[in-house]
């Protein structure tokens, strides 16, 4: 299929180089292939290629690179997963987080010093920025989500592929000068490939980059991202075996009874996954509230991690050792039920004080305990209803996942993908959609949301609403603006401004501040006395609007000001009148937005 090249391009066209962050490379793309790549949807597919494959091998690079720091820090063997360990040296278990925390916190400050901008993840990239990450920035993130798995912290490593392998797409993009829409879907490629390679899962990969980071499902993707998933699953297993060692040999039966009782586990993995959420933001805030200076915080949560680890080791790292069916089904309750509590805390203190990573793992091992704990509840209380515990680890799994990472299909595809039981993936997505809906009518958001509203955005999914941000009051209003005093008569204002030169004109105070907006055909109305001041009939005389509005804001103030029109002025303090913006131009130009980024969506462009 061709498409047709436009040499214009709403929020990136022009000004094209200024918005790209700056990554300190000199490489780009010659203009004929650049043509050639944008004029035709296959080229997108074979990037996808390229994508895919470089999103495996980060996947194994950083996977490789915790195995080397978990055997020279905590002196473990080739193949050994700390997780996985019954016994750690208790004075290693200790310093080894504390230690690498402080290291994480002081580099954190340097990096600052240096950066100060925050880095921008996929979700937040195709939300507000047209998919466009620093490459640079995304090393970084990488690097201290292997240090901070490295040295044992409690989180997962998948934050961390996604990041790399979608800003290294976002990168070659970029020096593509891709569309604003293929962009976004070159860094769902990236992720689609890293979580593929991770689980070992493609469709669970495609369905991430859909559900989480496009924001969307369309045929015009489908192609590019299946093929990312596809192709990082196959590079990533030519060097590292498939990590999530959930698999049931046998077809486990489900009857109608689980189905419910899957429906009341969905419930629960939401009331759990709220929880962790929440103390994710209260151990933050917590933090805060002791002036606990940033370079130390990841130390004390690391001290937290290592007085855990004594007690259990499975709370260390994501938990790809602990994570294993057979080692679930057969430990004992109590200590089960001790291994969830203490990983859940771990999890939050080690994000809450600052170490990089994400809770995609750790909810993926806290689900599968959950799981037994529930299933092993229900046969105790009811000793006629025999219950599968493998299965009810698996539908737990699914579940608290989908309330924290906010995907119900990826978890449904991971639960297929890994078990390959069709009957078992029902209950899986009964569960998984209570936990989401519960959710989102509890909570509102899921983890990665969350965290953007903590920092004051208003981000609830990857959809593309930064078009939306590039849309504001000064690239819609009009400069000529026919301004007149305020003070003059109505006699001397129907002399300069007969009936039908204009429909609406700005008064100003002498001193050139906004004073108001005169209705030209309501100032020749017989009514009025020649010798009336201008400043009687003046409307909207406190409601502006800013040159940095967005169209939302935008329309907002028309909606309470009730006003067809409003003047724009530079600033709230000095109020010199820069520009007008009419209320109807204002949502004709939000229609052609929006009819734009629907086209985008479709491939239609």
């Amino acid at each position: 299929m061709t498409r047709p090249i436009k040499l214009q391009n709403s929020g990136t066209s022009g000004n094209f180089r200024r918005l790209v962050p700056s990554v300190g490379f000199p490489f780009d793309v010659p203009r004929r292939l650049r043509a050639f790549v944008r004029a035709r949807e296959t080229s997108l597919v074979l990037l996808a290629v390229v994508i895919g494959a470089l999103g495996g091998l980060v996947v194994a690079a950083m996977s490789a690179l915790v195995d080397l720091l978990h055997m020279v820090l905590f002196g473990l063997g080739p193949g050994e997963r700390l997780s996985a360990q019954a016994h750690l040296d208790p004075s290693v278990a200790i310093l080894v987080p504390m230690l690498g925390g402080l290291g994480l916190g002081l580099a954190g400050i340097l990096i600052a010093h240096r950066r100060p901008a925050r880095e921008v993840d996929p979700i937040e990239a195709n939300a507000l920025h047209g998919g466009r990450m620093s490459l640079r920035g995304s090393l970084i993130v990488a690097a201290q989500t292997v240090w901070s798995s490295g040295v044992g912290a409690s989180v997962g490593l998948e934050a961390g592929y996604t990041q790399l392998a979608s800003g290294i797409a976002s990168f070659i993009g970029q020096r593509f000068r891709l569309r604003r829409g293929d962009l976004r879907v070159l860094v769902g490629c990236g992720a689609a490939g890293g979580i593929a390679g991770a689980f070992g899962a493609p469709l669970a990969g495609a369905f991430y980059a859909f559900e989480l980071v496009i924001g969307s499902y369309s045929v015009a993707s489908l192609a590019a991202v299946a093929i990312a998933a596809l192709v990082g699953l196959l590079v990533s297993q030519q060097f590292t075996s498939t990590p999530l060692n959930i698999f049931s040999a046998d077809i486990i039966a489900i009857s109608g009874h689980d189905l419910t009782l899957a429906a009341a586990l969905g419930l629960l993995g939401a009331l759990l996954g709220i929880a962790i959420m929440r103390g994710v933001g209260a151990c933050e805030s917590l933090f805060l509230k002791w002036d606990v200076p940033l370079a130390f915080r990841p130390a004390l949560g690391g001290l937290v991690v290592g007085l855990c680890a004594c007690i259990t080791p499975q709370v260390m790292s994501s938990g790809h050792g602990a994570l294993h069916l057979a080692g679930i089904i057969d430990r004992p309750l109590g200590e089960l039920a001790m291994v969830l509590l203490l990983k859940a805390v771990a999890s939050i203190v080690s994000l809450g004080s600052g170490f990089r990573g994400g809770l995609f793992f750790a909810s993926l091992l806290l689900g599968a305990i959950g799981g037994h704990l529930f299933a092993s509840g229900i046969s105790t209380a009811w000793p006629g209803l025999v219950l599968d515990p493998r299965a009810y680890a698996i539908i737990g799994m699914g579940a608290l996942s989908a309330s924290i990472i906010g995907a119900p299909l990826t978890m449904t595809f991971i639960a297929l993908e890994t078990t390959r039981d069709l009957q078992l993936t029902a209950a899986v997505l009964i569960a998984v959609v209570i936990a989401v809906l519960v959710t989102r009518e509890m909570f509102g958001y899921s983890f990665a949301t969350w965290r953007f509203h903590l920092r004051g955005e208003t981000i609830r999914s990857a959809a593309d609403i930064g078009w939306m941000r590039d849309l504001t009051v000064a690239r819609m209003m009009r400069r000529d603006v026919k301004t007149v005093a305020a003070d003059i008569t109505i006699a001397a204002f129907r002399a300069a401004f007969p009936l039908g030169s204009e429909t609406r004109v700005v008064a100003v105070e002498p001193d050139g501040r906004y004073a108001g907006i005169v209705i030209v055909p309501e100032a020749h109305a017989p009514e009025l006395a020649p010798e009336t001041p201008v400043r009687a009939i003046l409307h909207n005389t406190r409601d502006v609007l800013l040159p940095t509005m967005t169209i939302k804001a935008a329309v907002e103030t028309f909606d309470e000001a009730e006003a067809e029109a409003l003047a724009v002025v530079d600033s709230k303090v000095t109020r010199r009148v820069v520009g007008i913006l009419t209320e109807a131009h204002a949502l004709r130009r939000y229609s052609q937005e929006s009819e734009l980024r629907r086209r985008e969506l479709f491939g239609e462009t």
